[in-house]
C-alpha cells in the first residue's frame, strides 16, 4: 500500500461513523440506550470477523466502513448511559476514568500486536482460495473485544433518566431498586424512595393502557419535537462551538495516534542511515524512496514483501499508552477545583508547543515523548469537551448532541487521515505546522465555551 491507500484505510471507519452517528443518536434518545449498545457491539463483532477473513483491499476497506458505522451507533449511548447512571458530584470523574481506558487499551493493543504480529502464521483453505496470514489472525483475535462488550452490556440496566423522560415511571423505579440492591446488598423495601414516581404513574400515563400504547407509537414524533430546542437559544451557539472544537481536536488526535506506529517504524528503519538523525529528514527520505518504489513497481510476478515493525515500534506504543493515562489521573483530581474549561485551555496551549516541537526532534526519546504528550493531551481535551456537552444538554437530546459532536470530530479524523499523507509527501514541516495551527484555533475558541 502507498501512503494514500494507508490513509484511506485509516479514514474509512470514520466514514461509517459519520454516516450513522446522528441517526443513531436521534434513535437512541427516542428508543433507549441499551438496545443500541448491544446491537452496535454485536454488529461490530460480525464485521470485525469479516475483516479478519478478507482476501482483498476492497473487502477490508468495506468492512472497516461498517465497523465504523456500528461503533458510532454504540459509542454515544455508551457515554450517555454512563453519565446518566452517575450523580452530579462524581460524574466528571467517572467520565474521565472511563475515557482513560482508551489509554489502557492502547497498552493492551500494543502488547497484543507485539505477541501476535511477530509470528509467521499462514494457513491456506480450499486449495488456496482463502489464505489467512498473521494479520488476518490478529484481526480475528481483536474482534473478541467487541463480542465481550456485547455480552457484558446485556447485564447493564437501561438509563432510569431516559425511562422517566419517556414517562415509563414503573420501569425507571425498578431500575433504581435494582441498582440499590446490587450496590448495598439490602432488600428493596429498605430503600427510602421505594415508592418514587408512584403518584406520577397514576396521574400520568401507564404503559399497560391503550393510552400508553398510543404514547409508544408516537415516540418518533416526540423525538423530533425534542430536538427542536437544540437548534435554538441557549443551546445552538454552544453546540456549533463544541462541534468546531471537536472537529479540529479529533483531527490532531487521530492523525497522530493512527500514524504514530507507521512513523515510528520509519524512524526505526531510517535512523542512523547515512548519519540521519533529524526526524523530518528521515520522513522526507522515506517519502522520496517510496515515490521511487511506486514509480518503478511492476506487476509481473511481483510479490509484496512487507516491512515488519521492530521491537522499538511496539515499545513506543506501550510508552504512549502509559503516558496517556497520566493526564487523566491529574484531571480527575483537579477537574472539580480548576474547572473543565480552564483545563481544556491549558492542555491546548501545551499541545501546541509539543506539536511544533516535533519538527526539531533529533532523538528517539524526544520523538516518543512529544508524540505521547500530544496524543495524551488531545485525548484528555476530547474527554473534557464530551463531559461538558453531556452536562449542558438535557436528557431528551443528550445522546443526539453527543452524536452531532462526534460526527463533526470524525469528519475531522476523516479529512486529517486523507490529507496527512498528502501533506507529508509535500514535506515533513507542512503537516506538523498545520496541526499546530489548528490547535491554536481550538484554544482560542475554547475561550468562548460556557463555564458550566
Amino acid at each position: 500500500m502507498g501512503l494514500l491507500e494507508k490513509g484511506i484505510l485509516n479514514a474509512m471507519p470514520y466514514c461509517g461513523m459519520i454516516a450513522s452517528s446522528m441517526v443513531a443518536g436521534f434513535l437512541t434518545d427516542t428508543f433507549g440506550r441499551k438496545r443500541f449498545l448491544i446491537m452496535g457491539f454485536g454488529g461490530l463483532f460480525i464485521f470485525s470477523v469479516i475483516s479478519g477473513l478478507c482476501q482483498s483491499y476492497i473487502v477490508l476497506v468495506t468492512s472497516k466502513f461498517f465497523e465504523g458505522l456500528l461503533f458510532a451507533a454504540s459509542f454515544s449511548p455508551m457515554m450517555t448511559l454512563t453519565s446518566e447512571l452517575c450523580h452530579k458530584g462524581i460524574r466528571d470523574r467517572v467520565m474521565l476514568i472511563q475515557s482513560s481506558f482508551v489509554s489502557i487499551a492502547q497498552i493492551v493493543l500494543a502488547l497484543s500486536s507485539w505477541s501476535i504480529l511477530k509470528n509467521d502464521w499462514k494457513t491456506s483453505f480450499f486449495g488456496g482460495y482463502i489464505v489467512l496470514n498473521v494479520w488476518n489472525y490478529y484481526l480475528l483475535i481483536m474482534s473478541l473485544w467487541s463480542f465481550w462488550a456485547c455480552i457484558l452490556y446485556l447485564f447493564i440496566p437501561e438509563s432510569p433518566k431516559f425511562l422517566v423522560s419517556q414517562r415509563k415511571f414503573d420501569e425507571g423505579r425498578k431500575v433504581l431498586l435494582q441498582i440499590y440492591k446490587e450496590n448495598t446488598g439490602k432488600p428493596a423495601d429498605s430503600f427510602k424512595h421505594a415508592n418514587l414516581w408512584k403518584e406520577k404513574e397514576i396521574n400520568g400515563v401507564n404503559e399497560g393502557t391503550d393510552e400508553g400504547q398510543a404514547v409508544r407509537k408516537s415516540q418518533l414524533s416526540k423525538g423530533f419535537d425534542n430536538i427542536k430546542p437544540m437548534f435554538r437559544r441557549p443551546f445552538v451557539f454552544p453546540l456549533i462551538l463544541f462541534c468546531c472544537i471537536n472537529f479540529f481536536t479529533m483531527t490532531q488526535y487521530n492523525v497522530l495516534r493512527l500514524w504514530f506506529p507507521q512513523l515510528s517504524t520509519i524512524v526505526e528503519n531510517y535512523r542512523g542511515e547515512n548519519g540521519i538523525k533529524d526526524f523530518c529528514v528521515m520522513l522526507d527520505t522515506y517519502t522520496g524512496d517510496l515515490r521511487m518504489k511506486l514509480a518503478n513497481v511492476t506487476t509481473d510476478g511481483e510479490v509484496c514483501v512487507p516491512v515488519r515493525s521492530g521491537n522499538e515500534t511496539y515499545i513506543n506504543s506501550v510508552i504512549l499508552g502509559c503516558v496517556c493515562v497520566i493526564p487523566f489521573i491529574i484531571t480527575s483530581i483537579a477537574v472539580n477545583k480548576i474547572g473543565k474549561k480552564n483545563l481544556f485551555i491549558a492542555f491546548g496551549l501545551l499541545s501546541v508547543g509539543c506539536t511544533i516541537g516535533l519538527r526539531w526532534t533529533v532523538s528517539k526519546i524526544t520523538m516518543v515523548t512529544l508524540f505521547s504528550t500530544c496524543i495524551a493531551l488531545a485525548q484528555t481535551m476530547l474527554s473534557l469537551s464530551q463531559a461538558m456537552v453531556l452536562e449542558l444538554f438535557p436528557t431528551t437530546t443528550r445522546t443526539l448532541a453527543m452524536s452531532i459532536l462526534m460526527s463533526f470530530g470524525r469528519s475531522g479524523s476523516l479529512v486529517g487521515n486523507i490529507m496527512f499523507p498528502i501533506l507529508l509527501d509535500m514535506g515533513c514541516v507542512i503537516p506538523f505546522f498545520t496541526l499546530a495551527g489548528l490547535l491554536i484555533g481550538v484554544t482560542v475558541m475554547a475561550l468562548f465555551l460556557p463555564t458550566k
